[in-house]
């Protein structure tokens, strides 16, 4: 059963995004590279060449051994709050919100928090790569209802720690693949009020009867200390075709509720796992290519960072009553959308 909710067009003004920011590791891995050490570790036969060639991803950030997935919150929240000229302390909520924590517990965010050194209440929020846009949603309302002034919204992902580099056979390999897209970024922004413009919009469609196509299920009470639940588990393909078959209709309410089309967004921010996925994506919606932010021939599937870093990435070129359309994609599954104005 899919369930689907949002939010209607809000006149004047409201809460907006007012800085962001976002954080790489420096170790670049090549696909090529990747491909050799998983071959050479699972005595696999590969194809030269195979890796790029069914995604489209060249290369990927990797985390050295010393760095978290706090660490890249902690870089990405020190450029944004770097750009506008806020101070730690100038924050009230900060949302850690990503498919990557650090620990099992406490909350990551009092992590990032320590790091920052700021005193705003803190608290995690994970849905697959979808995280960054539900905590982007979450801020957005606790600031609504006044529980808080302005917010700091940071992911971290470290997906890459998950990749299956010693495949034990061609079964294995299979099963492991799609993490294979996979690479590591921080990702910042900053929610305030805003006299005009700022969130519009947002919608949501969840069909969680497929919560085990993929993922990486351990250290939670099903599989808590198995080693074999670390990886990343999940046929690429099967996880294509449920996205499709939840097709359009997200989009389609969104363009009905706001009467916005594509020529009305001056960028279009999609979730990016790999460059075939991506046409697909294309091809099934309509979205015109030139509106995109391409990130994934580079970075790879950074997870829920990728939108945030897209979103950097443009922030600059913005004018004024710009809109983006944010649509991410996540485990679980959810796809889900966000309107937003620039002030």
């Amino acid at each position: 059963m899919s369930k689907h909710s949002e939010t209607g067009v809000r006149p004047g003004g409201g809460v907006g995004i007012t800085a962001t920011g976002s954080y790489l590791p420096e170790h670049v891995l090549t696909s090529d590279r990747l491909q050799e050490e998983v071959a050479r570790a699972g005595g696999l036969a590969l194809p030269p060449g195979l890796f790029e060639r069914a995604t489209g991803i060249a290369t990927r950030r990797v985390a050295a051994d010393d760095e978290y997935a706090s660490t890249l919150a902690i870089g990405a929240a020190r450029s944004a709050l770097a750009s506008t000229g806020l101070d730690a302390l100038d924050i009230d909520l900060l949302v850690y919100a990503s498919a990557t924590r650090d620990v099992a517990e406490p909350a990551t965010a009092h992590i990032v928090q320590d790091g920052l050194g700021s005193r705003a209440h803190a608290l995690d929020v994970s849905n697959a790569c979808n995280s960054f846009v539900n905590g982007i949603d979450t801020a957005r309302a606790l600031i609504l209802a006044g529980r808080a002034r302005r917010a700091l919204v940071v992911t971290g992902e470290t997906p890459s720690r998950a990749i299956r580099r010693a495949p034990a056979g061609p079964a294995q390999f299979r099963d492991g693949f799609a993490g294979y897209t996979f690479g590591d970024a921080g990702a910042a922004v900053v929610l305030e009020p805003v006299a005009r413009g700022g969130i519009l919009d947002t919608g949501t469609e969840t069909h969680s009867e497929h919560w085990a196509v993929g993922g990486i299920f351990g250290g939670g009470s099903r599989h808590p200390r198995s080693e074999e639940h670390t990886y990343f588990h999940g046929d690429g393909r099967t996880l294509r075709e449920v996205f499709e078959k939840s097709g359009t209709a997200v989009l389609d309410r969104m363009r009905h509720r706001t009467g916005l089309d594509w020529d009305d967004f001056a960028r279009i921010l999609v979730h990016q796992v790999t460059v075939p996925y991506l046409e697909r994506f294309v091809e099934l919606t309509g979205v015109p290519a030139d509106k995109l932010v391409l990130t994934v021939p580079e970075l790879g599937n950074i997870a829920s960072a990728t939108l945030g870093v897209q979103l950097d990435r443009i922030h600059h070129e913005l004018l004024p009553g710009d809109r983006v359309l944010f649509v991410g994609l996540g485990g679980g599954t959810s796809v889900m959308t966000l309107v937003w104005e620039k002030s």
